[in-house]
Formats: structure tokens, C-alpha cells, sequence
């Protein structure tokens, strides 16, 4: 079965490439239908520049640390559900690095998924929906999505430069059609959930496929 998947992925992984490359337009027009102005977003934007400037203040070993935590655990998370068994995890003393093992030969999602998945942003939005069973919701918990969503865009904007080693694995011509949308996929859904939970989640998906139609038949009608 985990072969099956690995094949699987290496078949799509470039006309996925070429729909996201595509799709760039309509999650860029998306954000056109956030409404930015109501409370929840503004706790929401609250949070994310806290983020910032709790960055500031936060040691750089530290930093560098939470960062290549959550570099590996995105892989060893997508090795997992692309049911690859995880021999271990292992994060360098000196902040150079980690390595994350696992059996089989892999898939180029693995690779690439700390590059555009909010792992630690998946597991809050989990958290939340539990609370949420017993507490309505409320801008405390709108602004720590926020703080997230920072967290998310500052760590891979920091993982993302010439000696990173995965990126090569999948080629730089995937990772510059795939990523852009990918990291505005992954954004657009968490401010989706802000709003409307995992519901607002399934129409923001909905969403862009309104979009891509609707620019498509602009460009089929301006041709």
C-alpha cells in the first residue's frame, strides 16, 4: 500500500504542480472575500503581529530550535500518513539541522511539506475545535490563530534559500510552481476556519474552484 501511494504521488506530482501554478490567481483573489474589518480578524491580525514582535525578543537558539522541531515533525507527519513507518527524529545541539528517518524511499511530499504546512497551526486548529465542543469561541483564541499563521509564514520564509537541501530533491522548477500557492492554500484555510471553523474550511476550497473557473471563461472569452 505505501508504494502504491508513493507511485500515486509521483504521477500527479506535476500536473499538480501545473493547477496550483494555474490556481496562483484565483487564492490571490481570495482574499478579497475575508472580511478583514469584523472583530474575529482583528484579533486575528492582532495576533500575527504580536508574533512579530515576540519574535524579536526571542533568543535566536531558541528560535532556530522550534524551527527545525517543526521542520521535522512535518516531515515525520506526512511519512506517517503516506504510511511510512518513522525510525526517529534528530535535531543538531548547534542549531545546523535535523534529520528525520523513516522506512521505505519516500515521496516528494515529504520532502516538501515543511515548506508550505502549517503543522503546529493544524494541531491549534484541532485544539480548537475540542475547546470549542464546551466554550463558545472567542477573539483570545482568533488572535492565537493569528499568532500562528505568522509563525507558519516566518518559518518557511526562513527554510526557504539556495543550501537548503530539500529543495533540490523535487526540483527548484516544481518548488516555484507548487509553493507560492501551496503557502497561500495553506493561509487562505486557516483564515477560513477563523470565520467559519472547518466549515469555513470546505468553502474556502469551494471558493477557488469558483474562481478558476470564473477566470478561465475570461480567458476563454477575451480569446
Amino acid at each position: 500500500m505505501r508504494t502504491l501511494i508513493d507511485k500515486f504521488l509521483e504521477l500527479i506530482k506535476w500536473p499538480l504542480a501545473f493547477y496550483m501554478l494555474l490556481s496562483l490567481p484565483a487564492f490571490v483573489q481570495s482574499l478579497n472575500y475575508f472580511q478583514f474589518t469584523k472583530m474575529p480578524y482583528i484579533a486575528l491580525i492582532a495576533g500575527f503581529l504580536f508574533f512579530f514582535v515576540s519574535r524579536t525578543m526571542m533568543d535566536s537558539s531558541v528560535k532556530g530550535n522550534m524551527e527545525i522541531i517543526a521542520h521535522e515533525l512535518t516531515h515525520a507527519f506526512f511519512a506517517l500518513i503516506t504510511l511510512h513507518k518513522v525510525k526517529g527524529v534528530r535535531v543538531e545541539g548547534d542549531n545546523s539541522g535535523g534529520n528525520m528517518e523513516f522506512e521505505g524511499s519516500g515521496n516528494w511530499l515529504i520532502i516538501i511539506a515543511p515548506y508550505f504546512f502549517p503543522l503546529f497551526g493544524l494541531f491549534y486548529m484541532i485544539a480548537v475545535t475540542i475547546y470549542t465542543l464546551f466554550a463558545p469561541m472567542n477573539l483570545i483564541l482568533n488572535g492565537f490563530l493569528g499568532f500562528f499563521i505568522g509563525y507558519h509564514l516566518d518559518t518557511v520564509s526562513s527554510q526557504i534559500h539556495e543550501k537548503q537541501t530539500d529543495l533540490p530533491k523535487v526540483s527548484y522548477k516544481f518548488c516555484a510552481m507548487f509553493l507560492p500557492s501551496a503557502n497561500l492554500w495553506a493561509v487562505g484555510s486557516m483564515l477560513a476556519f477563523n470565520s467559519k471553523g472547518w466549515e469555513g474550511v470546505w468553502l474556502y476550497q469551494r471558493l477557488i474552484g469558483y474562481l478558476n473557473l470564473r477566470n478561465l471563461d475570461y480567458v476563454l472569452s477575451f480569446l
